[in-house]
């Protein structure tokens, strides 16, 4: 009888199977279109073609470094371009206008906090282990950097007054309000507060206690970050501890803590100074607008209900809102010096974050128009190619079916020296906007290293070396909006990305110009030191050189294609 049952029960599955596989063949048949029909889907040819490109590399002027969610910090050293080092100039902030302090009152200590971007991995003796996701070169231990703090005395307006301020002011790179107005040094170092000979950067967890020398219990546990303290107690604390006194709790009762305008304009702001020990360093990726992020102040007074008793406050400071980098560039002899060859195209494509270049991809050599007989990769050349237009020029049939576009970008491993980065932005360079296949794909919040991998391919990396290969980026949709949609063959930008999720949000920022032409740079290469070398459409490497490949379908109709 167990026997009879499973033989039962095979049969009924067989015959469920097979049911189910004539049901689908139905519906496949009964689908029709213009692309596939009954008189189209008997026959079909793959056919992969690549066809030439045009790529240059572009040299960015100070960019617009206000405004950004993230920050840097530091000093990186890139391998294969040099050196960047990063510094920060910021507002202050408090959201307590005419403070009353209390009665004979006194600093207690001061806390700078900035946390990094860090996610916990373990837990080890009690203690949280942590790894930092923030911190160029990714290390098990970082180099120091100096950091010095100062007073900054320039006043970051919100507007901009050469537009009758109709428009918010930009703050760039080179430490400039505009080409013509430079901040000057004695600003931003208007008075030293405090200078770090080594600030040491660390992914342990940090705990604080209740102080008992005897059994000191834990009061709270932190995430790694920078934490600077400042303790009246502490004899080499007393110039900062008078330095935030005078500044903060000297002015209770004046006009100058009575609002933010006011406040803005009394206390400008500090700036963090950032340089190298021996000549390396660190770099932080760091968001100052967070809320952990700040300058609190303990403090003690009389208490008002209790004889002979202390009570404790805070007075918390944030940083911004207005806020910007100032970066220092020192390249070695393998960044270029001049922009690309627009007309003939590059051999190499030199590609570097924050202050550093982009590049430029025109495809089917630029050329739009097949008017001129000499030119047999024209856009329009390749389109009728594909497509059947009607005497308008538009749409009306198609006669080769786009299965994928690619353009893949390979690393030139003999002038790269490591610590590429892992992601780049390919962008419509005229409209400063994704490509609709950025907006199609896949996008990860919580780990943008992964995120949108199909159009914007992560680097491919040599096992073994872990040095990088290439760079796919898959231009399908784009490539078919351009033939069915008669879309612009726009020229394309290619930048190093630092988090390609900011790209679907946040508009892209302002190079500065002396002239009147406005140029400007994606948003996510603002936030990265790192940089690489690519092949260019010049590339005397066959095998390396930069083009569009495309694999497409013959229809059965399209007696022209390669492979009827």
């Amino acid at each position: 009888m167990n026997l009879n049952f499973k033989a039962l029960k095979y049969f009924t599955a067989i015959v469920t199977l097979t049911f189910i596989m004539v049901a689908c063949d139905k519906d496949f048949t009964s689908i029709d279109s213009d692309i596939i029909n009954d008189n189209t889907a008997t026959s079909f040819n793959t056919v992969s073609e690549k066809y030439d490109v045009i790529s240059y590399t572009d040299l960015l002027n100070p960019v617009q470094t206000n405004g950004l969610g993230l920050n840097m910090l530091g000093t990186f050293n890139d391998p294969t371009f040099g050196q960047t080092t990063s510094s920060v100039v910021t507002q202050l902030n408090t959201s307590l206008v005419n403070p009353s302090f209390g009665e004979n009152v006194v600093l207690d200590s001061v806390v700078l906090s900035i946390p990094f971007f860090s996610r916990s991995v373990g837990v080890t003796d009690d203690n949280i282990v942590y790894e930092i996701d923030s911190v160029l070169p990714r290390n098990d231990s970082y180099n120091s950097i100096k950091l010095s703090i100062y007073e900054n005395n320039y006043f970051l307006r919100d507007f901009n007054p050469e537009d009758d301020f109709n428009s918010s002011q930009a703050y760039f790179s080179n430490g400039s309000a505009s080409d013509n107005e430079i901040i000057s040094n004695a600003d931003l170092e208007f008075l030293l507060i405090d200078e770090i000979d080594v600030l040491e950067i660390s992914q342990d967890e940090i705990l604080l206690t209740d102080n008992d020398e005897t059994e000191p219990t834990i009061t709270q546990r932190l995430a790694p970050r920078i934490r600077l303290v400042w303790d009246k107690n502490i004899m080499e604390d007393q110039d900062v501890i008078n330095y935030w006194n005078t500044k903060i709790f000297s002015q209770e009762g004046e006009s100058t803590l009575s609002n933010s305008n006011n406040f803005n304009d009394y206390f400008r702001g500090l700036y963090f100074k950032a340089e190298p020990i021996n000549n390396d360093g660190s770099m932080m990726i760091l968001n100052f607008s967070q809320a952990d992020a700040n300058v609190t102040l303990h403090y003690s007074f009389d208490s008002t209900t209790i004889e002979d008793q202390r009570d404790q406050s805070t007075y918390t400071l944030t940083f911004g809102p207005n806020r910007f980098n100032l970066l220092e560039n020192f390249y070695n002899s393998n960044f270029p010096t001049t922009d690309g060859d627009e007309i003939l195209g590059d051999e190499r494509l030199f590609l570097k974050g924050s202050e550093g270049a982009t590049a430029s991809i025109k495809l089917f050599d630029g050329e739009n128009s097949d008017d001129d007989d000499s030119f047999d990769n024209t856009f329009e050349t390749w389109r009728k190619d594909f497509v059947n237009l009607d005497a308008e020029g538009n749409f009306e049939s198609s006669r080769r079916l786009v299965n994928e576009a690619n353009l893949v970008f390979y690393v030139d491993d003999n002038l790269v020296q490591g610590q590429e980065p892992d992601r780049l932005f390919l962008y419509n360079k005229t409209n400063r906007i994704p490509l609709i296949d950025y907006i199609e794909d896949t996008q990860n919040n919580t780990i943008p290293l992964i995120s949108i991998p199909n159009h914007l391919g992560i680097l491919v990396r040599d096992e073994s070396t872990n040095r990088g290969i290439r760079y796919k980026m898959r231009i399908t949709s784009h490539i078919n909006n351009m033939l069915i949609n008669g879309s612009e063959n726009v020229e394309l930008g290619l930048a190093v990305s630092g988090n390609v999720n900011l790209e679907a949000t946040v508009p892209q920022y302002i190079e500065q110009t002396s002239g009147t032409e406005e140029k400007f740079v994606p948003v996510s290469t603002l936030i990265t030191p790192r940089g690489t070398i690519l092949h260019g459409s010049n590339s005397q490497d066959d095998n390396s050189r930069l083009v569009l490949e495309i694999f497409y379908t013959c229809l059965e109709t399209d007696i022209n294609c390669p492979n009827n």
